[in-house]
């Protein structure tokens, strides 16, 4: 499966992957009795694929997580099925609108991802349903064939590994000198520790642990996952070091390796729009802020979500405010009205979809990430009346919003956006318009 945060570009949500791995695939494996591994937490020297070709030969069980299309695992599946006929579970977020032919016929068990997090009945749902796939497989004897190369080739024998062979793979898959992992720290360690200096807004701790990352990925010449470069911006313009403009500027050419002037990837376009949306506010530099508005326009299409939606009609009011031509001025001005109308009704549809949950069944992370979604999307409410001169209604929205933000510097943040929009409508080139 893949890891971090992925985009499936079929839907243009971003689906966090850690949070299947660690909410439900992990814990249902555990649950049937087995260890379970993700190729990030295999400590190894050298090529990583030499123990994840092994783990797919002999592992008891192989799952496979092929949300957002990744192709890594899907070629990991294939892999699977070329080497062994059965103990293979297919698994995939319900969003994937459609199958390869040669996949299309396989059994793809599915649960359903919010993004962000997972629902906590679905969360238990789905690793129970997983948990008893996999001791069914296990008992069954003899077992089914789950791979369609040995489905179709009758006459075909497994391969393994002899015992020299095999002697030679777990030497070279192996550690041999324990200070070696002070160099050749599991992939999921570091990224575990990365969290943690992130979730106390260490950015430039964070910073040095990601860099050490991209590092290691370079030393055993592998390409740098793009969710490592797009993490590694976010924490180097947080940190604001040596100062604010390096930063961001910094943050920019990390995201350039990215190619986000074509990108479809969302979460770069949307990290993109961030670092120059923070570069036009130091520098004033009218180029800088029409790629901010390209980036977030093309996220916002794309991927038809408020976030990007609110912040592209922000951009179209700050543009309006410092035109120069009246007809310019009144064009953005006009267009971020629309946006936020299709940003009211984006927020309206989840506020819908989230009406009947359950808060006393959720997990307390599933829980805090409820509530943090639920605020921004009452203060994405309230920003976008005010934004279309629904002054009432967006002060009653602002004050619901209030009510319900779990930390204060959400409140502030929120405060902060709704002071610096307020004098961009006051100033509206609309009174120009005879």
């Amino acid at each position: 499966m893949g890891f971090g945060k992925k985009t499936d570009f079929e839907t243009g949500r971003t689906l966090d992957l850690d949070k299947s791995y660690k909410n439900i695939i992990k814990p249902a494996v555990e649950d049937a009795g087995l260890t379970c591994v993700r190729a990030d937490e295999i400590v190894h020297s050298g090529l990583i694929d030499i123990p994840m070709y092994e783990q797919l030969l002999n592992a008891d069980v192989v799952i496979a997580d092929l949300s957002t299309s990744n192709k890594n695992a899907y070629y990991e599946l294939g892999v699977r099925h070329a080497l062994r006929p059965f103990t293979t579970i297919i698994i995939a977020e319900d969003g994937i609108k459609s199958f390869p032919f040669d996949v299309n016929h396989v059994v793809v068990r599915q649960y359903h991802h919010m993004g962000d997090g997972i629902d906590f009945d679905e969360v238990m749902r789905f690793r129970k349903l997983l948990k008893d796939a996999i001791v069914e497989i296990l008992e069954k004897d003899p077992r089914d064939k789950d791979s369609p190369v040995y489905a179709y080739l009758h006459d075909l024998s497994p391969p393994a590994l002899d015992a020299a062979i095999r002697a030679a793979v777990q030497q070279a898959a192996t550690i041999q000198n324990p200070a070696d992992l002070v160099e050749n720290q599991v992939h999921s360690v570091l990224m575990q520790q990365v969290d943690d200096a992130q979730a106390r807004k260490e950015w430039g701790t964070a910073k040095t642990l990601l860099n050490t990352v991209v590092q290691m990925a370079k030393a055993a010449k592998k390409e740098v996952d793009p969710y490592i470069i797009q993490r590694l911006a976010l924490l180097t313009y947080k940190s604001e070091q040596p100062t604010k403009t390096e930063s961001f500027q910094e943050a920019r050419a990390l995201l350039s390796t990215l190619n986000p002037q074509t990108s479809n990837d969302t979460e770069t376009l949307g990290l993109w729009g961030a670092v120059h949306k923070r570069l036009y506010a130091e520098t004033k530099d009218p180029e800088t802020l029409s790629e901010a508005v390209r980036a977030y326009e093309r996220g916002f299409y794309l991927r038809n979500d408020y976030y990007n939606g609110i912040n592209l009609a922000f951009l179209l009011n700050v543009r309006a405010s410092s035109a120069a031509d009246k007809a310019e001025a009144i064009a953005d001005f006009v267009q971020a009205r629309r946006v936020r109308q299709e940003v009211l009704s984006i927020c309206a549809q989840w506020l819908s979809d989230n009406a009947a949950v359950q808060q006393d069944n959720m997990s307390p992370q599933a829980l805090k990430d409820y509530r943090e979604s639920r605020y921004w999307v009452l203060a994405t409410v309230a920003e976008a009346y005010l934004g279309t001169g629904e002054t009432e209604k967006g002060e009653q929205q602002l004050q619901e919003a209030y009510a319900a933000a779990p930390e204060t510097w959400m409140k502030d943040s929120t405060e902060e956006q709704i002071g610096k929009l307020r004098p961009l409508l006051e100033s509206s080139p609309l009174v120009h318009i005879q």
